[in-house]
């Protein structure tokens, strides 16, 4: 992003506000990344996918990097005019929810519209929001047009995620991934990142560097990666291999003998000895939240902002103390890998959310400025 506002001229087109929107939300934008993606976790019904429906993945980043910005010595806009501070949020969501590619092909079109319209005038509200999103796109996959020695290596490793997702689609939810995730299917990787590159990449580049010329480097670095791994995938197709067995062929296997849909609970958490009260949870708000997802109903924007800010909400140095026996020391981590169903979860947070939720959100609130920032939406 910085190379492409600066190098590339397009900030020119930004105020000093958006600039920073802009270079925060690419910090942010995968925080806390799972290792699956919005598809994955909607199947497996995980509390992400309760609390947002569409772009689960994205919107739990956004929801970290304002968890960031709201602890102590990490409020970098605290100085800003309430104002300015709304204006520089909106950026900040906006930026990190545009790199759910699902997004970008819903806005892709209308993009090109206007650059086939011959439009130059980014000032509007709406066509600025529009290029930015654009432009978080071609940051996000700018891999593909890094030198080749990077983008081989980075290539193999997001395989590899990939590859361990297809995993647990075949063993947890008895369903066949899609090629991308496929570990039997590896070796036509190189031909799915030409596939990757013809259908994504060097549209957005090709479209962005006629009308921003100074950007061209990244269409070229993606051209030259698509002639390698043209000839890689021309290999395959003689019979030849290429892909790193030592990082991508082992499959995963630690999931077999868990049943389907509990792989998202499959974490570290801080009251693992209270996931059977079930009861308990079923009488409680957040009992009640888990009932609303099943009886079909969905929650307003502001109960999940609410509950999503409850469930992600740092625990004071007293809470801290109150929850010192309940924290699983490093040997016992890995015992803690097991599945949990979603009644289950509500017990544990219904106890975790005593010790820590009023204590945390009075803290909270001391570090934000006394002008209600907070409440930027």
């Amino acid at each position: 992003m910085f190379a492409m506002l600066k190098t590339g001229k397009m900030e020119q087109f930004m105020t000093d506000l958006e600039i920073l929107g802009l270079l925060v939300a690419c910090l942010c934008h995968d925080l806390d990344h799972r290792g699956t993606n919005n598809a994955f976790q909607m199947k497996t019904e995980s509390p992400l996918a309760i609390l947002y429906s569409t772009s689960t993945m994205e919107h739990h980043h956004f929801d970290q990097c304002v968890m960031i910005l709201n602890s102590d010595s990490n409020n970098i806009f605290q100085n800003l005019s309430m104002e300015d501070y709304r204006k520089v949020m909106k950026v900040v969501e906006s930026a990190i929810l545009s790199t759910d590619l699902a997004v970008y092909f819903k806005k892709k079109n209308k993009f090109m519209e206007l650059i086939d319209e011959g439009e130059f005038d980014w000032q509007s509200e709406e066509k600025k929001e529009l290029l930015c999103g654009m432009m978080m796109t071609a940051c996000d996959v700018s891999a593909i047009a890094k030198p080749w020695e990077v983008q081989h290596r980075v290539a193999k490793l997001v395989a590899d995620e990939f590859f361990d997702q297809g995993d647990l689609e075949r063993l947890q939810l008895n369903q066949q991934p899609v090629a991308m995730m496929d570990r039997e299917r590896k070796d036509e990787l190189p031909q799915m990142q030409v596939g990757f590159i013809d259908v994504i990449c060097l549209p957005l580049y090709k479209v962005l560097s006629d009308t921003f010329p100074w950007i061209m480097p990244l269409y070229e670095g993606t051209m030259e990666n698509k002639k390698h791994w043209q000839d890689l995938a021309e290999k395959v197709e003689m019979g030849l291999t290429w892909i790193d067995r030592d990082t991508i062929d082992e499959p995963v296997e630690e999931f077999v003998s868990y049943e389907p849909k509990d792989i998202e609970f499959t974490v570290t958490t801080l009251n693992c000895a209270h996931v059977d009260r079930k009861e308990a949870a079923e009488k409680s708000a957040l009992g009640r939240f888990a009932s609303l997802r099943k009886g079909g109903r969905t929650l307003t924007k502001g109960v999940r902002h609410r509950i999503s800010r409850s469930l992600y909400a740092r625990s004071t140095p007293e809470d801290a103390t109150k929850s010192k026996a309940l924290i699983p020391d490093r040997k016992s981590r890995n015992k803690l890998l097991a599945p949990v169903d979603l009644d289950s979860l509500t017990g544990w947070l219904q106890t975790s959310a005593r010790l820590k939720l009023v204590a945390s959100s009075r803290q909270l609130a001391k570090r934000l400025p006394s002008s209600g920032k907070r409440d930027y939406r």
